[in-house]
């Protein structure tokens, strides 16, 4: 064993060091109770208020009991909507990030410059809530799907080509290396190198970003952006309680479903 081992064995027997090693962890432990109660009193955190509220959200159940099958039929159109905003805004994503993934690895990207800026913009993409993007794409193109479809996709871009970075940045470099070697030029890196250790987490990824995109596409309704989410407010504007949680039960079971659906997909591909 080395030396220097040896000594930072010896070290770690010393009263001193033990004593330094335990004020450490005690002044970490300390910042740690401090941010959170901090942050406690910042967000007005109150066990007694919610407790004071708990008649009144009792009440809004009760008021949303029994669900209301007057309208279900009336839910079918949306639901096929949700969908497909889901669909379409997963899959603008995925052509969006693919080149800024690309771009913004560290391994293969052609210039530090390129890597700095990709990154930037995959920031200020994931920095912008989807619902920011829907309230000014509904602005630019009216009411309805398709801005849902492109505050998804622009959103979710953010996300994906962060991940696609980092999944290119942790292949086997020994391989990159090997091909460079030959002489391939980066085209042929990327296809022979890169993408077939990817190909997994890709999947893996645009799996749950649909999921995901699921869910939020259920939610972009609310400011117009089209699909259940755009009942759902309705009826609650419209104090239809009952309707409203029917529309929430067709999401639950809708996500549920695509959840299944996904699981296998994800099973046999990967």
């Amino acid at each position: 064993m080395p030396d220097t081992s040896v000594r930072a064995l010896e070290g770690a027997d010393r009263p001193g060091w033990k004593l330094s090693a335990l004020l450490k962890k005690g002044m970490l432990g300390a910042l740690v109770i401090f941010i959170y109660i901090w942050s406690a009193y910042g967000t007005n955190l109150s066990v007694s208020e919610l407790v004071r509220g708990y008649p009144f959200m009792a009440d809004f159940l009760n008021r949303m009991m029994p669900p209301s099958t007057a309208n279900l039929s009336g839910l079918v159109a949306p639901t096929i909507e949700t969908i497909q905003i889901a669909i379409w805004g997963t899959t603008l994503a995925v052509v969006l990030s693919l080149p800024l993934g690309l771009l913004a690895a560290q391994n293969i990207t052609p210039h530090p410059a390129v890597y700095y800026v990709t990154r930037w913009v995959l920031n200020a993409l994931r920095a912008v809530n989807d619902l920011i993007f829907a309230l000014i794409f509904v602005a630019a193109v009216g009411l309805g799907p398709f801005p849902g479809v492109l505050a998804l996709g622009v959103h979710s871009a953010g996300m994906l080509g962060k991940f696609y970075a980092e999944a290119i940045e942790n292949v086997d470099k020994g391989t990159i290396e090997a091909l460079e070697a030959t002489g391939a030029h980066k085209l042929q890196i990327i296809r022979y190198a890169i993408i077939p250790q990817i190909v997994p987490e890709f999947v893996t990824y645009n799996v749950y970003r649909f999921e995901h995109n699921l869910r939020q596409a259920t939610v972009l309704g609310m400011v117009g952006a089209g699909g259940l989410g755009f009942e759902l407010i309705t009826s609650m504007r419209l104090f239809k309680y009952q309707d409203a949680a029917t529309i929430l039960l067709v999401i639950l079971l809708v996500v549920t479903g695509i959840d299944h659906i996904s699981n296998k997909i994800r099973a046999r591909l990967i």
